[in-house]
Parts: C-alpha cells; sequence; structure tokens
C-alpha cells in the first residue's frame, strides 16, 4: 500500500496496490503496522460505521466530535464515488480553517485518514454510494459538532448541481464557521 501525504499535516491517504484478473480484484485495505508508522496514530479502532446515500448529489457533514471523546475516522468508499472533505479546527496549527478534498471510489480503493481536530464531511458523485469509516472512539452524541457545509469563507468547492443537492436538516442549519468555536 502507498502512502501520501497531503498539504494539511495530519491528513494522509492510504492507495492500495488493486490486483485485477478475469475473477475481479483484490487488494489489502488496512495493515496496523503501516497505518501506524504513516500516521503516528497507535490507538486503536473500535467502530466501524456505514453511510449508504441513495442520490447523487447528497451531502453530509461537516461534522466532528469534540474531546473527551474526540475522534479520528479512516474513511473510504466501497460503492459508487465521493468528493471527502476534511477541514482543519487545530487552533494552533498553520493551516487552521483550510480544507482538503479528495475523491474516494470503490475502483480508486483509496483512504483517508482524518484525524481528531478536523471537520469531516463528503458530497456523493454517483447514486447508491456507500462509504465506510474505521473510527478510534466510540460515538458520544453530546460531543458532536457541526459546521455549515456551504459557508462561504471556508471555500470548499463541492461539485453539486445546485438544484438536486440532499442534505439533512441537522446540516441545513449548522452554524457557520465564524461562530465556530473550536475545541482543539
Amino acid at each position: 500500500m502507498k502512502v501520501e501525504y497531503t498539504n494539511i499535516e495530519g491528513l494522509v491517504v492510504f492507495v492500495p496496490t488493486i490486483f485485477n484478473d478475469g475473477r475481479g480484484s483484490f487488494s489489502e485495505s488496512f495493515r496496523r503496522s503501516n497505518f501506524v508508522t504513516a500516521t503516528q496514530h497507535d490507538k486503536p479502532f473500535v467502530q466501524d460505521n456505514q453511510s449508504v446515500s441513495l442520490h447523487k448529489n447528497t451531502i453530509r457533514g461537516l461534522h466532528l466530535q469534540a474531546p473527551p471523546h474526540a475522534q479520528g475516522k479512516l474513511v473510504r468508499c466501497t460503492r459508487g464515488r465521493v468528493l471527502d472533505v476534511a477541514v482543519d479546527v487545530r487552533a494552533t496549527s498553520d493551516t487552521y480553517g483550510q480544507y482538503f478534498s479528495i475523491e474516494l471510489s470503490e475502483k480508486n480503493g483509496r483512504q483517508l485518514w482524518v484525524p481528531p481536530g478536523f471537520l469531516h464531511g463528503f458530497q456523493t458523485l454517483e447514486d447508491n454510494t456507500h462509504i465506510v469509516y474505521k473510527c478510534d472512539t466510540y460515538y458520544h452524541p453530546e460531543c458532536e459538532m457541526s459546521v455549515s457545509w456551504k459557508d462561504p469563507s471556508l471555500s470548499i468547492d463541492w461539485h453539486y448541481e445546485a438544484d438536486t443537492k440532499i442534505v439533512s436538516d441537522k446540516d441545513r442549519h449548522a452554524p457557520t464557521f465564524s461562530a465556530f468555536d473550536t475545541p482543539f
């Protein structure tokens, strides 16, 4: 598995070697020793989540879990395609408020490590898209925070068609980034 470091410290992309033949394909999707070496993050994963979005242009996010239950996620797309986005909200970071985006798909097999201290969200680029993410902390609803995915101050280049986006009420009414008080 190849490791790609992003322009934002802490965000890491894992690119599998995919072996194809007449039967289909095979790839290794996780190797703990490689993950720890690449991320310097040695906390074990305790929860796997799956998100299924039925329609193209569904947007989920931007979310995070605040301390004391801050959550890191290893995100991958197992069906369809997404634009995956992480926003740095670590107050002392040189890249505070900056985002990184990447296309994750069942075909490219790429995975994004989103450590604690980042807002996370995604937009589906195809119907019937499935996302799976490994989490290093259990979900605690009282620690969940969100920021509006469409806040112009973040300048996120979402690739949606304005008339066809699908967003939850929670995400539609999330506060702006300027109203967000980072706990990191």
